[in-house]
């Protein structure tokens, strides 16, 4: 069995925030930017990886959800508890650098981690966790 990861989805509450960050800061491609009854889906992907892509998009979109649900999926971005990505680089310092540089909103520093990774954490304007960890 062949099988890749394609598309993952991340919520997003401020499509213009999102995308300065996924593609000003991060330097990802946009792919694709479709909006729909007021609202958007913006795709990104790093360059090199041209299969590979994260799907922005508004959670208040999803069907099936209550407006309670709703609610409590809004509470939980603000906190940066509702979701997160794992991504990897070569020069973590270098990647830490640029990401303060430009104003990203530092949850944690590289710091060694007790499970064996070299790793730091940022939110991205929505609240949504990411964690750089240095490839070996």
């Amino acid at each position: 069995m062949d099988i890749t990861i394609h598309s993952s989805f991340l919520p997003q509450n401020d499509p213009e925030a999102a995308l300065a960050f996924y593609r000003d800061t991060l330097g990802f491609e946009v792919r694709n930017d479709v909006g729909y009854q007021g609202m958007r889906w913006i795709t990104v992907g790093p360059p090199s990886q041209p299969g590979t892509n994260i799907v922005l998009f508004p959670p208040e979109a999803s069907p099936g959800v209550t407006d309670d649900e709703k609610r409590t999926i809004a509470e939980m971005m603000a906190k940066g508890t509702f979701a997160m990505v794992l991504f990897a680089t070569r020069d973590l310092a270098a990647t830490f650098e640029r990401l303060q540089a430009r104003g990203a909103d530092i949850v944690q520093e590289p710091t060694d981690q007790p499970y064996g990774v070299r790793d730091c954490a940022v939110r991205d304007p929505a609240g949504n966790l990411i964690r750089i960890q240095q490839l070996r």
